[in-house]
């Protein structure tokens, strides 16, 4: 780091510290410790906020360079924002402010007033970059603006939630409502772009709003993209009665860490609980097939258990180097 701002930072600890502790000598033993955690803290901001802006621009140009030349519309707070644009005379920056809003008065009440803050930057930015911005229209081809459009709006979706933030507040009230109702984000989602797109073929006509489902499949496509990765990660859990075999094949054949749990099994051949090792592994969904035939090699009977996992961080994910 810039040892300007390592001293920046060392002089912000010192005095948070002697505003807290203004009886007592701050030391060094102290501030370290502390200027450490603001650095993580100020690193991790940047990175977001430069997630957010790339993902603000993507969007912009999903739909100024796709959508909006032609009258296509999409799901969400940003179809509102659309359809109200051809009912009213209002900019669509501004509508893209006053639809979300509301979800955003939300968010700061049931996820947090950080995530809120972030939220009406980013949406802010956005008003003003279709506002301001300039962009070329790309194409007049139906199927290219439904499928490229989605595609570039889902990208900075995508990219603003990476950033830890929402350009389209209607997961926002996927999430409160799901939690009060009997129904998944995903559900509450589909029935509300299903009404936006009835409104949508009743205000424009239904070819359109057959367009905007493609849109919306291009852009929730790609922000699952985004979001979860290209190399989707999945975690295997392993039960075996020959567990030291399967932990050699883990290291050494397919060259994969593992954990080991010490575990239990719960109904023995007498019916009382007996110690059996759980072995733990992570690998793509690639490796899966590959996996599943050395696990069947050594025990057909193995009890396996496979989860999607997300946000994967430290340890050895990759596979360990040749010896």
């Amino acid at each position: 780091m810039n040892p300007f701002f390592s001293k920046l930072l060392v002089d912000i600890a010192r005095k948070r510290l002697e505003k807290k502790q203004a009886d007592k000598p701050v030391s060094k033993k102290q501030i370290v410790p502390l200027a450490r955690k603001l650095h993580v803290e100020l690193s991790h901001a940047i990175k977001e906020y430069i997630l957010i802006i790339i993902g603000v621009f993507s969007a912009g140009f999903g739909l100024k360079g796709f959508l909006l030349p032609n009258q296509f519309i999409d799901g969400g707070a940003t179809g509102i924002s659309l359809l109200l644009e051809n009912v009213t005379s209002l900019k669509l920056g501004l509508l893209l402010v006053l639809v979300n809003l509301p979800f955003l008065i939300l968010a700061s009440r049931t996820i947090g007033a950080k995530f809120a803050i972030k939220s009406i930057a980013a949406i802010t930015l956005l008003a003003l970059v279709v506002h301001f911005v300039d962009y070329p229209t790309i194409t007049e081809d139906k199927l290219l603006i439904a499928v490229f459009g989605g595609f570039f709006l889902g990208l900075g979706i995508g990219m603003s939630m990476r950033g830890g933030s929402v350009i389209d507040g209607t997961e926002v009230l996927a999430i409160f409502l799901s939690r009060k109702l009997s129904l998944t984000i995903g559900d509450v989602l589909l029935l509300i772009n299903i009404i936006i797109f009835s409104i949508g073929a009743y205000i424009l006509s239904i070819e359109t709003a057959l367009y905007a489902m493609l849109t919306y499949l291009a852009a929730g496509k790609t922000v699952d993209f985004v979001v979860d990765g290209v190399e989707e990660y999945v975690g295997v859990t392993i039960i075996s009665n020959k567990h030291e075999e399967m932990r050699l094949m883990l290291t050494e054949k397919l060259r994969r860490a593992c954990t080991i749990y010490a575990g239990k099994g719960g109904y023995g051949k007498q019916g009382n609980s007996y110690d059996k090792d759980i072995i733990y592994t992570i690998v793509t969904r690639l490796e899966l097939a590959k996996l599943q035939t050395e696990i069947d090699k050594i025990d057909r009977n193995a009890f396996t258990v496979m989860g999607i996992v997300k946000d994967l961080k430290g340890g050895m994910i990759k596979k360990k180097p040749m010896k």
